[in-house]
């Protein structure tokens, strides 16, 4: 009896487990066919309008940058209609290659014919705009890629996407992200993996990487993001587009969010951006944004419009710069971006000095890692429960689930085979075990905030160019290789605006040097870096411009005159 009770008891937990696991793909498989319809209904939309206005000039509408576009949407010369429906045509096509899309916003035509009737337009009149997943949209799901947020949709337009439709903008879709936005991949179990679009073997990034790879493909030209380790320019680095984070109070981000989730610590607020293709078109962005309806909307925004004096001066600029952060060795050709910048800048009348940001090792590891996991982990594993967990996040994810003292045990064993502390990071993460320990560590962070700016100061900075992790990654590695970010990563711990410009290209001779790239330690995960870079000849390379808090301005002020520069080149 007692043996037919334990056959009965596992074969109940057997059926159980399955009965979730099906339930799960069914969820998946729901989702997967809202999406495919919202597809062929903007197909068909496309299609219908095509018939309508067969002698559309396609292409040249998509090679126009946005002020032209805009200028052209102003005086009238091209109709919104014409923009909106080229813009869609182009997005099927591109997440058709490389799956960028999460879902088409229908309400875009019903948007389409308001604006259309306004007698006010606004900044970014008539501008079809993309949005990523999380950021709330009325009607539509925030997915975040879990399964339990594939419920109720959201109620309200975020303020974000208030005041872009206040100012004439059309958000025309969502895109895709890595599943709990914890990862600079951009993969999940319920969208699947989005690719970059100028090599499918690589990621766009993330986990802003949806539109990173819907605006590099051309089927948007301006899309709204978020950052907390570097989700705007990471996948800016990897796409060859312009990115840029702004001190995150300055569009501050009310997001729906997962419980507890990575993406929105305490001490590092997510900082919400624009990704285009050009510096001008982020600034008419700002502009856009900072304006009196922000102000209405969320009265926690302090109240300043975008300073077009600061972003207009001509006045040389004192620089700092580096080529390395210490912690984790960039491959040969985002150091050479930096050299080959800081000579142009020079040449250009600016005046540079070398700066060397403090204690990189510590900000990772007792700082950044220790905000995110200050439990352990267990509130970011908990999001996973009745999920299926991404390949692309199952090394952290069994990391997490290492017990403390299993975590202890391996540290110890490791420590003698001179491991790098880039690897001991992860496995023993220090955790906040006290409200008390929390408080420390949150002096912690402002004492290295005051620290870094005291040297700042010191050194008589105006801005500071540094390199950004690239070139894009082969699909895969992001989730092996989490403490890669410290480059970008570092000023979301600081909460500097901070931007990223592509330069150049990768070349052979890069795809060469590679081959002796020894890393700082030359361990398995300076070895997995390379490997990750590798067979990226012709993809984009980038800098990273940063400024001092609320300082938007002076950030896309270098990022302009990098841009400049590496045009003439």
């Amino acid at each position: 009896a007692a043996f037919a009770l334990l056959c009965s008891s596992v074969a109940a937990v057997g059926i159980w487990k399955w009965w979730g696991k099906r339930q799960i793909q069914k969820k998946i498989e729901d989702a997967q066919r809202t999406r495919d319809e919202s597809v062929k209904k903007m197909a068909k939309a496309v299609q219908q309008f095509r018939e309508q206005v067969p002698s559309v000039q396609t292409d040249v509408i998509l090679s126009l940058p946005l002020l032209e576009l805009t200028e052209k949407l102003q005086e009238g010369s091209l109709s919104p209609r014409t923009v909106l429906y080229t813009y869609l045509e182009k997005a099927l096509q591109v997440t058709q290659q490389t799956n960028c899309l999460r879902h088409f916003i229908p309400e875009s035509e019903e948007q389409l014919q308001e604006i259309e009737q306004r007698r006010e337009k606004g900044l970014l009149y008539g501008i079809p705009i993309s949005i990523k997943d999380h950021i709330g949209h009325k009607g539509h799901l925030s997915t975040c890629g879990l399964v339990h947020c594939l419920g109720a949709p959201v109620q309200e337009d975020s303020v974000v996407v208030k005041v872009l439709k206040k100012q004439g903008a059309i958000p025309f879709a969502m895109t895709n992200v890595p599943q709990s936005l914890f990862n600079y991949d951009c993969s999940n179990p319920i969208f699947g993996q989005t690719v970059n679009p100028f090599n499918h073997q690589k990621s766009p990034g993330g986990s802003s990487g949806g539109e990173g790879a819907l605006i590099a493909g051309g089927g948007s030209i301006l899309g709204i993001g978020s950052d907390i380790g570097g989700s705007i320019r990471l996948p800016s680095s990897f796409c060859g587009l312009c990115g840029l984070k702004p001190t995150a109070e300055r569009l501050r981000a009310h997001l729906k969010y997962p419980t507890s989730s990575p993406d929105h610590p305490l001490q590092f607020p997510c900082a919400l951006g624009p990704m285009a293709r050009d510096v001008d078109s982020l600034v008419l962005c700002m502009k856009a944004l900072l304006c009196q309806e922000l102000f209405h909307l969320d009265p926690t925004v302090p109240p300043i419009p975008f300073n077009d004096e600061v972003y207009s001066s001509s006045a040389p600029l004192r620089i700092g710069y580096y080529d390395t952060d210490g912690y984790f060795l960039l491959p040969p050709c985002m150091r050479r971006a930096v050299w080959e910048t800081r000579g142009a800048l020079q040449a250009a009348g600016h005046e540079l000095v070398p700066f060397s940001p403090p204690r990189i090792h510590h900000v990772m590891t007792e700082l950044f890692l220790k905000t995110f996991f200050a439990d352990g982990g267990c509130a970011w594993l908990d999001m996973f429960t009745g999920d299926i967990v991404d390949p692309g996040l199952k090394p952290q994810v069994n990391c997490c689930k290492i017990p403390r003292l299993g975590k202890k045990l391996l540290a110890l064993i490791l420590k003698p085979l001179f491991l790098l502390l880039k690897f001991k990071s992860i496995v023993t993460i220090s955790t906040c075990r006290s409200v008390k320990d929390m408080w420390n560590h949150h002096h912690q962070i402002r004492a290295y905030r005051t620290e870094f700016i005291t040297q700042w100061r010191e050194l008589q900075l105006d801005v500071v160019l540094c390199p950004v992790l690239g070139p894009a990654f082969t699909t895969g590695y992001p989730g092996k290789l989490l403490t890669a970010i410290s480059s970008t990563m570092l000023y979301n711990v600081l909460n500097f605006p901070a931007g990223v410009v592509p330069v150049t290209t990768v070349t052979e001779a890069d795809e060469e040097e590679l081959k002796l790239y020894r890393g700082c330690c030359d361990d398995p995960w300076d070895q997995m870096l390379k490997q990750a870079v590798a067979g990226a000849v012709g993809l984009p390379v980038a800098v990273q411009c940063v400024a001092l808090p609320w300082q938007e301005e002076l950030c896309l002020r270098l990022m302009k005159e990098v841009e400049t520069l590496s045009c003439e080149k």
